[in-house]
């Protein structure tokens, strides 16, 4: 969709429940975090939302004849021009809805792409996006549209009497989806050359990770004094952010902050920003930021969980569980999310607000890398000159001594390291 056809748009949020379906979350809390969603964009007058009780979905319409009905005279009453649905619609549900309603349509993948459109402002974050709402669009354009099918040029000496419209729109997606990767291929280049840069400086990479809105960004700004976008809005934060840290204790680290996820996240979007996760996949030390005050605490977690493992997550990588947002719990609950945390291993109560529990988090930090960082001697000869230029790269090497048809090198690393060393 076009930018401009949102400006303005007095928007509705409508969230499905299927009464055969148990969802993990409270269809209204669910609903809560859509209308944020929709919060999110700019210019978008948000007047309303409700949750549709369904006994099921409907394959042409999605919702029922008198739902319909229904829904309408309440979106013209509230003079709505853009309907946003919490969850898959097919396009020829969005085509038939749309008709039906005289509104625009988005579901929640659209939705969360037009939000991470807005947001993106580095090179790579751009072309992703482009790349993710291409694919997007190309899988709508295969499926919808029957306007679209008709036939245009060729003289029908191949293939039969010429090329549908839908086949030269999903060709041209397709070539710029070629062009989009080669150009995101040299920004990844880029990015990886800067990161062969820090890696030659021994300082361990911390990543932020979590919910989005679960408060990375203002314990980022807390812990490096950056001004790093930090708003009670989800996805705040789209493109990765790096900033160096001295704790308390002297040791330095890089700290990372990434974009947040959330359930349901698009397949493209996953996909598609991989390489901005990368941070997290290099990442020495992983910290799950939650907010601990949300009544879905626990099913963001198992979501950030998920896409963890999906990206690939070395599962040996030590972690550190932040109960984020105890500021905004009741004396009562705080001391009771207080008590638990201290039975459970790698889990702090903080608050990135007010600066409580930051104290135990640095000593966390500095504790778990200086644990998963070991010294080793070894002995390489001429022939494993890759390895060698590795051991450098990653910026262990402490000392090197050159003898006769072999390197002795003293290195310090992570656990992680040196099992990536010896799977070269």
């Amino acid at each position: 969709m076009d930018d401009t056809a949102i400006q303005a748009m007095r928007a509705w949020v409508l969230h499905p429940e299927i009464k055969s379906d148990r969802e993990r979350r409270v269809p209204e809390v669910a609903l809560a975090e859509a209308m944020a969603l929709a919060a999110a964009l700019p210019n978008l007058d948000l007047v309303g939302g409700a949750v549709v009780r369904l006994p099921k979905l409907h394959p042409g319409m999605l919702f029922g004849k008198g739902k319909i009905a229904e829904i309408k005279a309440q979106l013209h009453e509230a003079e709505v021009g853009l309907v946003l649905i919490d969850g898959p619609v097919s396009p020829v549900q969005q085509r038939n809805l749309e008709k039906e309603w005289g509104v625009k349509l988005l579901d929640r993948t659209g939705l969360i792409l037009e939000i991470f459109s807005d947001r993106a402002r580095t090179r790579e974050g751009v072309l992703q996006v482009e790349m993710a709402a291409l694919s997007y669009q190309r899988t709508r354009l295969v499926r919808a549209w029957t306007h679209l099918e008709r036939q245009r040029g060729g003289l029908g000496f191949v293939g039969g009497p010429g090329e549908t419209q839908i086949e030269a729109d999903r060709r041209a997606i397709d070539d710029q989806l070629v062009r989009l990767k080669k150009q995101l291929g040299k920004v990844v280049k880029t990015r990886e050359l800067h990161r062969a840069a820090r890696a030659k400086v021994p300082f361990p990479v911390v990543a932020l990770v979590g919910y989005t809105n679960a408060g990375k960004s203002t314990l980022f700004n807390r812990m490096t004094g950056a001004s790093v976008m930090a708003e009670d809005m989800l996805f705040a934060t789209l493109d990765p952010t790096m900033r160096g840290v001295e704790l308390p204790s002297g040791k330095r680290v890089i700290l990372s902050d990434t974009v947040g996820f959330i359930s349901d996240l698009p397949t493209q979007l996953v996909a598609a920003f991989r390489a901005t996760l990368e941070e997290v996949l290099g990442a020495d030390l992983i910290c799950h930021v939650r907010d601990i005050a949300h009544p879905n605490t626990e099913e963001q977690a198992e979501d950030v969980r998920a896409i963890l493992k999906q990206l690939g997550v070395d599962p040996t990588v030590p972690q550190i569980e932040l109960w984020n947002k105890i500021d905004a719990l009741s004396p009562e609950a705080r001391a009771a999310v207080e008590t638990t945390a201290a039975r459970e291993i790698g889990v702090l109560p903080v608050s990135a607000l007010t600066g409580a529990g930051l104290d135990a988090f640095y000593d966390a930090i500095a504790g778990a890398l200086d644990d998963e960082r070991n010294s080793r001697t070894l002995t390489l000869t001429f022939d494993e000159a890759r390895k060698r230029a590795w051991l450098h790269e990653q910026g262990v090497v402490e000392s090197e001594v050159q003898g006769e048809g072999a390197f002795t090198i003293s290195v310090r690393w992570t656990l992680r390291q040196e099992h990536q060393f010896r799977t070269l």
